[in-house]
């Protein structure tokens, strides 16, 4: 029996992976690349597994983890919020969306500073870029969801009498399902990464700040341990995401 699309995708990607993996081997075992910068892969996912044994690297996941779930269960709603409200009201659209484009389109770790020299350097500062970084990707996605629905829908909601709330939960969530999936995903992964920047920024604790100190250290090993935990981590949530939507595709229709 062969193999299906999925499982020939699937197939690819592992193989990809390992390629990438046995490239990364090969070079640093045979020196074309210094292994004190480079060192194997083999020695990166040794170290890594020690790392995971060690109840140090567990407290930096777990703080890492919280930062981001608040920053992400506050930024998520935040930014739907926005986004709904620029795209039902013309005037909030006209005032509001240029702002958005303009802010989104800065550099958000020019703010970094900033955050600190109010928040401090405890878990509010991650907390506050974490949702910085997350809330305008949702606006103006969830924005581009309600608009991208059918006027055709609303407009017979509302000749049957629907309220606004009804229109949200029965026409627009349905329709922006798919899209709103992968604006979780879209957002998870600034929230990821403004969080980690933080971390590396300024902070005594977490897997950024973690990350950091191997690096400035040049414990090659332990940084390159780290970043494939990172990547892991990432993957994983990524693919939760992407099992979500494909069990919403039907939505589309």
């Amino acid at each position: 029996m062969g193999l299906s699309e999925r499982q020939r995708f699937a197939l690819a990607r592992f193989a990809l992976v390992a390629g990438a993996f046995g490239l990364w081997e090969v070079l640093s075992r045979t020196g074309a690349v210094n292994p004190r910068l480079l060192p194997p892969a083999s020695d990166a996912i040794a170290t890594l597994w020690d790392m995971l044994g060690r109840s140090r690297l567990h407290n930096d996941m777990l703080v890492t983890g919280s930062e981001m779930a608040v920053a992400f269960l506050i930024g998520l709603p935040t930014g739907a919020a926005i986004g709904l409200l620029i795209s039902e009201s013309r005037y909030w659209g006209e005032t509001l969306k240029p702002l958005l484009f303009f802010v989104f389109s800065i550099p958000k770790m020019i703010f970094l500073p900033m955050f600190i020299l109010i928040f401090g350097i405890g878990f509010a500062q991650k907390v506050a870029y974490g949702f910085v970084s997350t809330v305008f990707i949702v606006a103006m996605t969830t924005a581009a969801a309600v608009e991208s629905v059918k006027a055709d829908y609303v407009t017979v909601a509302r000749s049957y009498g629907a309220t606004r709330g009804q229109i949200v939960g029965r026409v627009y969530l349905p329709c922006m399902l798919p899209v709103l999936l992968e604006t979780v995903r879209l957002a998870m992964i600034f929230n990821f990464t403004g969080v980690m920047l933080a971390e590396m920024y300024a902070s005594r604790e977490g897997l950024g700040h973690s990350i950091a100190t191997w690096g400035e250290n040049f414990q090659m090993r332990q940084l390159f341990a780290g970043v494939i935990l990172v990547s892991i981590l990432a993957i994983l949530f990524n693919e939760t995401i992407r099992w979500a939507e494909r069990r919403c595709e039907h939505w589309r229709t």
